[in-house]
């Protein structure tokens, strides 16, 4: 009967978060040393950062599913950021792998489709970062595929094209973009960032962390820590400090 009671008579507390949103680069994120592992440590008691990944997912799929997971009723109003992280699976090629490709042109659609989504409810431009497939280490990836007897069925070429319409898209949305295609090319050998030729390794996890860190700063610089140190809390009457 006390916690009901003290459930009425305090304020709900509605932590702020961070939706990732995006394939099984965002699934696998929170394993350890993954990026959104980091994000979640580094900003505790401070925001919630919520894992949406969905591996194998492709942005025809993420499309229908967007709405599902974040609505004007639900979430959108606590929501300080949004990553949208696709074109891994869109980019595979048609011919070997018909069931995740998904055309150019309608990839670029789709993206536009959920920042408008997102827009509609309210989560302004300004919060919300669209982030471009990496690069894909053909070598290592094609010996994941010869081992399940398939074909390379991806090139880089290719998930290049899908990054440089990610950067349109963003600029035509006036949205933030992570244009993690270029920048891990910049190293020209980029293999050390994959842990296959299309995941990320540690080091690829702990570059995405570093870089996606810049956008988010200072979208969270402003959020206060929750509840008071527990130094600071009256032993007597934690009422008083708590509610």
């Amino acid at each position: 009967m006390a916690l009901a009671e003290a459930g009425v008579g305090g304020r709900l507390l509605l932590w702020p978060r961070i939706v990732l949103f995006g394939d099984s680069i965002t699934e696998f994120s929170f394993q350890e040393h993954g990026w959104g592992a980091f994000l979640a440590e580094r900003l505790v008691r401070k925001c919630d950062v919520v894992n949406r990944g969905l591996s194998g997912y492709n942005t025809r799929w993420a499309k229908v599913i967007l709405p599902r997971l974040i609505s004007k009723n639900s979430g959108a109003e606590s929501t300080v950021a949004v990553t949208i992280f696709f074109g891994a699976n869109d980019s595979a090629l048609k011919d070997l792998n018909p069931k995740q490709h998904v055309p150019l042109e309608e990839y670029t659609a789709n993206l536009k489709s959920m920042v408008q989504y997102l827009k509609s409810i309210d989560i302004t431009e300004d919060r919300i970062i669209l982030i471009t497939p990496p690069p894909l280490q053909e070598s290592a990836w094609e010996k994941e595929c010869l081992a399940k007897g398939d074909k390379l069925n991806r090139r880089n070429a290719t998930t290049g094209q899908y990054a440089q319409a990610c950067v349109q898209v963003a600029r035509d949305c006036g949205t933030d973009v992570l244009d993690l295609w270029t920048l891990m090319q910049k190293n020209q050998d980029f293999s050390a960032y994959l842990s296959d030729g299309l995941h990320l390794s540690a080091k690829g996890n702990s570059f995405l962390a570093a870089q996606i860190w810049k956008h988010l700063e200072n979208k969270v610089s402003a959020l206060p820590f929750l509840l008071p140190y527990w130094r600071e809390v009256d032993h007597l009457h934690p009422e008083a400090s708590l509610l």
